[in-house]
Parts: structure tokens; sequence; C-alpha cells
């Protein structure tokens, strides 16, 4: 390293720094701890109200009845395990490689960690190296700098004396010794991370759906279950004769039965397992689900947002082609004259520390090795912006921008072929050729021979001299090199699926815009039509207008990282379900703020962090899966949550014509774990595991209440003629536990057959594995019965004699109630449709 002055901090001065904690050491929590992770599963509304129940009947002693609570414990276990498998995935991701730097301190070079940097510390940045704190620069040698991960834009940044390098970017080249001004969580990197710390979990609309019910069961169930627990005492002849002969047992297990059933305990259960089966499946395929609800998100996404490096492109450059520039009167052999011009590109790019542009100049033409006539050669330099060689002949050769080293010579027709390949997303370097250098060297060419010695007639010849960092007056233009970022491969046929899929895809980027734009119309963003680009500094701060804007605009470039934001923002205010990709620290506000963040395996820390899905080996080919497994959950689960709000329906209707008519509950807790296993719970994860594509439509609450309103009526209705006609007709006094028992049986038995018919309506269509499925779930429930082990345990039989006809009489009652309540309500929901249409054409 270069000889300096500065001698660099004391050890007195560093131990102070150390004492004061002015020392470059941050939070690098990847994701939630274990107790939030704890916490957000086990103390929710849904496990209050399940506990609550049943405590209640573990207060009886009746523990049978108290099965229903494993749920709590199933359900709670299924969304810490799958989280806790997600952060322990995601803090491996997160896991950066321990890097020591050198410090000037006491005078001497020191190398050290990263987190035993101190402020006022001298550092050395070298190529390669990471900046781990906010320095300003006080000598550079040469210093660029890749800020990609803050601004979003890829190009590197010379650094000179006095300039600032911040924490995160990356050295790409050269050396310079910075004064350490910010460390720790007061660094530019940190200080962008922190605002998008802060956790929010992501939004559902199957849990808001369900909390909606929760809370309405929640203004029923209270009063409700003491309504309950009123009337069950007062058929065991009152609270005093109750508690005296210990009936108030019973009448609390009674009034938990009502309450249970309202409660739709098996659909959070299933939301949960379901989210869960989908992250696993997704993990398959190299994609981290960190939130559960997140699965159910995808679903609904209509709106995504691309970073263009690390989504479209996979950061590298790839050489395209050498293209000559026609000289006037040149007639010679147009592929000699490609091959010489090739070899003088490789001949300059093959520099003994080549940046990412030479290096793909090499891999292209990686056919051609180095000429042994150079002999002098000057690196490419991003100040300079070109870099030269000059052979033994004494040509020299120059590659480098076009508008630098044809500043002094305007050609127009030049300007115009380099404007046209930029347009359509390449870089362009122009290789040109010193013409007195050439001229030189055509008068009097050396032998080719070279003793090693720089003798007199060497220093006079032009192969002598060293490259001038000063352009000469006059270069001939002889080729334009085309590059470009090199596209994903999938990219192209990804966006097709997304297209396909109606939603809207726009790149967000902070490269040039028509850069950006070109690139874009390679992969058809737009489909046949070009993609409208625009510059992002020329966006509206309103938030109003700028989403008027953005339903305009599919490129945006020269975007900041707080407007990548606001873009989101503007597109929330206009009702879109935004999903959002990045890889940079500059996109962790914007996937913090979008509905769906997904980050890429290779992202800074502090964005995956932030994101709810990470593609952990970074490839934009696996969204279409992504978003088609949220579609299948949401889908099929909007299928199966009817099954669940069915039984909160009847419920709720049979308990408040118990409470009204004072009669005793007709069925017990188990009576309804078991039916509810065979009727709802069961089939209803089979179903949701069911292959659908299904876009995701808004209204998803409002289709399954239409659903289950009158299928519930039906049933509650159904059971409750049953309750009240059976003691009439059989002439039975409730009184008896034997009759009690009987007339609870055949109850479940009308409630069982219900739910069949409920599961062949949302199973439909019925001709194919669901018409099977539901024929096994009825013979199940019927042969469950008939094992003397399951009989006992939820207390019930088979009925024979005059309980048979009974049950038999009750089943084709209740089914005729069935299907006549339901055959209405579908004859309404056609007129209701049918009129929309109507209105709508």
């Amino acid at each position: 390293m270069p000889q300096v002055a500065e001698t660099g901090l004391s050890a007195s001065d560093v131990q102070l720094r150390l004492q004061t904690k002015q020392v470059n050491h941050t939070d690098t929590h990847s994701s939630r701890s274990f107790l939030q992770i704890l916490r957000e599963n086990v103390f929710t509304f849904f496990n209050a109200l399940i506990l609550g129940a049943m405590v209640l009947v573990l207060a009886t002693g009746q523990w049978k009845d108290s099965i229903f609570g494993l749920i709590i414990i199933i359900n709670t276990g299924i969304g810490v395990f799958t989280e806790l498998r997600a952060k322990a995935t995601l803090d491996r991701l997160s896991i950066l490689v321990a890097s020591n730097y050198v410090v000037r301190r006491y005078g001497e070079n020191v190398e050290i960690p990263s987190e035993k940097i101190v402020k006022d510390d001298i550092l050395w940045i070298r190529s390669g190296e990471q900046v781990p704190a906010d320095c300003d620069i006080l000598h550079s040698y040469g210093l660029e700098l890749d800020e990609s991960m803050l601004t979003g834009e890829s190009k590197t940044v010379r650094k000179q004396d006095g300039d600032r390098a911040l924490s995160g970017t990356t050295a790409v080249s050269g050396l310079a010794l910075g004064r350490v001004s910010a460390v720790g969580a007061d660094s530019y990197a940190a200080k962008l991370t922190a605002k998008a710390k802060v956790y929010s979990k992501t939004r559902s609309d199957l849990n808001e759906g369900i909390t909606k019910i929760l809370k309405v069961m929640t203004v029923i169930v209270i009063p409700l279950c003491i309504l309950l627990i009123w009337t069950q005492m007062q058929t065991f002849g009152g609270f005093g004769q109750a508690i005296a002969s210990g009936q108030w047992r019973q009448a609390i297990v009674s009034a938990v039965a009502g309450v249970v059933g309202m409660i739709p305990e098996g659909l959070v259960l299933l939301t949960s397992l379901n989210f869960a089966l989908a992250s696993i499946r997704l993990a398959h395929s190299n994609t981290l689900v960190q939130e559960l609800e997140s699965v159910e998100t995808l679903a609904r996404v209509d709106s995504l947002n691309l970073d263009k490096t690390g989504t479209i492109t996979d950061g590298g450059i790839a050489f395209e082609s050498v293209i000559p520039i026609p000289a006037q009167g040149d007639g010679g052999d147009a592929e000699a004259i490609r091959h010489e011009l090739e070899q003088h590109t490789f001949d300059v790019s093959s520099e003994e520390n080549p940046n990412k542009t030479a290096e793909a100049i090499l891999r292209g033409l990686s056919s051609y090795a180095p000429s042994e006539e150079i002999a002098r050669r000057l690196p490419f330099s991003s100040s300079r912006k070109w870099s030269a060689i000059r052979y033994r002949d004494g040509s020299t050769w120059y590659l480098g921008a076009p508008e630098i080293l044809m500043s002094e010579q305007h050609d127009e027709k030049l300007s115009r072929q380099v404007g046209a390949l930029a347009s359509n997303g390449s870089r362009v370097l122009l290789l040109a050729a010193d013409v007195r250098s050439v001229e030189a060297g055509s008068d009097g060419r050396d032998d080719g021979h070279d003793d090693g010695h720089d003798d007199d007639s060497v220093q006079n010849h032009p192969s002598g001299m060293e490259i001038s960092d000063e352009l000469p007056d006059r270069l001939e233009a002889h080729a334009l090199v085309a590059c470009s970022e090199r596209i994903r491969s999938d990219a192209k046929a990804t966006l097709a699926w997304f297209r396909q899929q109606g939603v809207r895809c726009r790149v967000i980027s902070g490269d040039n815009p028509a850069t950006v734009g070109a690139i874009a119309a390679k992969v058809e963003l737009t489909g046949s039509r070009s993609p409208r680009t625009m510059d992002a500094r020329n966006l509206p701060a309103d938030v109003a207008e700028l989403a008027k804007t953005l339903e305009e605009v599919d490129v945006l470039g020269r975007v900041l990282p707080e407007q990548k934001k606001g873009i989101v923002e503007a597109l929330h205010a206009t009702g879109h379900v935004v999903a959002m990709t990045g890889d940079g620290v500059n996109d962790s506000l914007a996937l913090k703020e979008a509905d769906l963040g997904i980050a890429m395996g290779n992202a800074a820390s502090a964005t995956k962090a932030v994101a709810q899905v990470v593609l952990v080996d970074s490839k934009f080919s696996h969204l279409p899966d992504v978003v088609a497994r949220g579609r299948q959950v949401m889908a099929n689960m909007e299928r199966v949550a009817s099954l669940f709000v069915v039984k909160t329906v009847y419920s709720a209707l049979i308990s408040l014509g118990v409470v009204l008519t004072a009669i005793p509950f007709p069925y017990l807790p188990r009576h309804i774990t078991y039916i509810g296993a065979l009727t709802i719970g069961t089939p209803a994860f089979l179903l949701a595991l069911a292959p659908n594509t299904r876009r995701y439509r808004p209204g998803f609450l409002r289709r399954v209440v239409a659903f289950a309103l009158p299928c519930g009526f039906a049933i509650g209705l159904s059971v409750l003629l049953a309750a009240w006609a059976i003691p009439a007709f059989m002439g039975w006094n409730l009184s008896d536990a034997k009759t009690l028992n009987e007339w609870r049986m055949l109850c479940a038995i009308v409630l069982f057959v219900m739910g069949i018919l409920v599961l062949c309506r949302v199973a439909r269509p019925l001709r194919s594995w669901r018409g099977i499925l539901v024929a096994l779930f009825a013979a199940a429930g019927v042969i469950g019965v008939a094992l003397p082990p399951v009989a006992s345990f939820f207390d019930l039989a088979i009925p024979s004699g005059s309980l048979m006809v009974v049950s038999i009489v009750s089943v084709l009652c209740a089914a005729a109630i069935f299907v006549s309540i339901t055959w209405i309500a579908d004859a309404v929901d056609r007129h209701h449709k049918a009129e929309g249409e109507l209105s709508q054409s």
C-alpha cells in the first residue's frame, strides 16, 4: 500500500470510542425472534375463545367433550414450526462472509474485523471489499465503487479526494484511504435498513374474513352462552337442584356444545395447514415463504413491480458484436477486416485486471489470443473512460466511450449509429486508432526483434513511447463494440405468463430509462406493444397524479429508493394489490410497503429480512409457480370455508332454538367433533389440496356467507324440527338419562346426513374423484359407529327397531327441507346474476 502521512488513532483514542460505543456494530437479526413468532401464533382471538370453552368443559370433569381444544395446539404448532423453519433458512441466507479490514492505527497498518472499526478510524478501502462504514475519502488511488445496492444504478462511480463512500457499497477497482465518519446504526445503509425493520403482519383476506366471523360470533356467543347455561340448568330442575344433583356439569357441557359449534375452529386450523403445505411445496422449488399469510397474497396480486438488475438481468454483461465502420473507398475483404478489428478489440481488452465490460468482450471473443506485438498498454480508467494499446509497428488503438473518444470530431452519422444501438439496450464502445501513429508505423516499421534495451532508436520510435493520458488531436473510428446486460433466459417466458394471467408488470430501475426500456422490449414486457418509458425525475409528487401517470407507464428509470416506495403507495391508492421484487438495500422500503415483497437469494440481508418471499436461487422463473400456488390455496379455501361457516350458522340457529324452547341441547360436543371431522374437517383438507388455477376474485367473505346462510338455515331448522317432533311422536320424557341419550343420537344422525348433503354441494361436480370422496366419508361415518371403541367414546350407535324407523323418517324430512331451501336460494342467485349481466350490457 502507498506510504501516507496519516498515523491514525492511538490506543487510547480507540479505547475511548469503544467505551462510548462508537463502534461499527449493528443488530444483525435477519427476521423476527422466536418469542415474537410464538407470541403472534399463541395469543390470538381464536385461541382465547377455544381455550375458554375447553377450560369450562374440563372443570366439569368430562374430558372426552374437551378434545376440540387440541385444535389450539395443532394450529399453533403448525404456525410456529413453519415460521421458525423459514427463519432458520433466512438466517442461513443472511450470514455474510466474515471479512477483515485494514486500518491505520498507531502509525501502522492493522488488520481488524469490521465490527471492531470505530469512528474516526483511518480505513483502507481495497478493491473487492465491501465498504463497512461511511467514510470521507482522504486519498483516492483510482477507487471505483459499485453503489447499486444503495442507489439501484448499476454503473460504477469514480471517487475523488473529499468524496464520501457509503457503507454497503463495493470497491470494484482501485484503492483509497478514508476517515470513518459514521459507524453501526448511524451509517447510511443502517439508517435505510432501520426504516424497513418495523414488523408488519401480511394482510390476509382469509384471516380477515375469519376474524370478522369470530367478532360477530363473540357478540352472539357470550350472551347466548349465558342463556344456554341458564336454559340447561332449568331442564334439570333449576340451579339449586342441578348443583345438588351434579347435573350442572351436563348443563355446562351442553352449553359449550352450542358455543363450540358456532366457532369455525377447523377453518382456522385448515387455513394454517394449507398455508404451511404451500410454503413447504414452494420450498422444494427454492422459494422461501417467511409468513404463512403471504401465500394467500400471491393469489391476489394484480400489479408486479420488477427491479431490472437481478430480476430481468442477472447483473452480468454479455458481448454482442464488433460492428465495422466502413471507410470511404474501403473495398477490402469484409471478413478479413472484421477479423482484424476483433483482434484489436480483444487486445485492448486483455488487461491484467479487466473490468466487467472487458471480461465480457474477452469471453465473447475467446477464440482469439493476445497479440505478441503489443508494446505498450494504458489500462482502462473510469475517469478517462477509455483504454489503449500500442503495437510494435507504432499504431495506437483506443477503446472507450464514443462521446469521449470522438468529442473533438463531430460525426453525425456515427452519432446516429451509436444512438440506435443504445436505444436497443446496448452498451456501446468505440474502437478507434491514432491516425498519426498508424502513419508513423507504416513509414518505419521495426523488424519485430526486441532485445530488451530501450536505446535511442527505440525511444524515438512511436512503439517505444508511453501512451499519454491525453487523447491525440485526431482519431479515426474503425468499429463499434456492442455489449449488453445479460438477460435471464427465463425472463421472457415468465413475463408472458404474467401477461396471460392478467398481472400488470412494470420495470422500476435506477438505470437510464432508454436502456431499461430497450431491455424491457427485448423480453417483451408488454407483448407486441413497445413499452412506454419515463424518467422518474419527471414523476409528480402528488399521490393521485402519480397513480394516473403510472397507468400510462411500463418502464421507469432513474428511480430513487424513496420514489419506489411512493410508487407502491400510489398503486395502493387505486386499489391494486402490489408485489415488488428487489435485491438491493435501496429496494427494502418498497418491498416493505408492497403487499408482497419478493427478494432474491443474493439480495442484501436487510432486503431479505423485510421480504415475505425469498427466491433462494434468485431465479425469476419461480414466480409463476409462486403465484399459481397462492391461487390454488385461495380458490380451494374459498370452496371449503363454506363448510365451516355452514356449521357456524346452524349452531347459532340451533342454540337460539334451544334457548327459546327450553329443551336440552340436541347433541354433545363429542358428537359435533365426530360429525365435523367426517363431513367438514377431513374432506375440506383433501379438497383444499386439489389443483385449482382460478384467478382470485374479490368478495371472498360475501360469497362464502351467501352459500352458508341457506345451507346452515336448512340444517338448523331440520335438527330443531327433529328435536321437537321426536319426543312428542315417541312419547319420550327427556328427563330420563337413557331416553335423553337416544334422542341426542337421533338428532346427531340427522345432523350427519345434512352434513353429507352440504359436502355434496361443496364438492360439485360429483362425476369425478370428488363424488367418490363424498361416498367414502358417508360410509366412514356409518362404519365408525359400528366399531365398539368409536361408538363408546363418542356415545353413538346404529339405531335399530323403532329407532331405525324414526331416524329414516327424520332424515327424509330433513333432506326434503334442505333441497327445498337450497333450490330457492339457487334460483334467487341465478336471478340476481341475470339482472347484473343485463345491467352491464
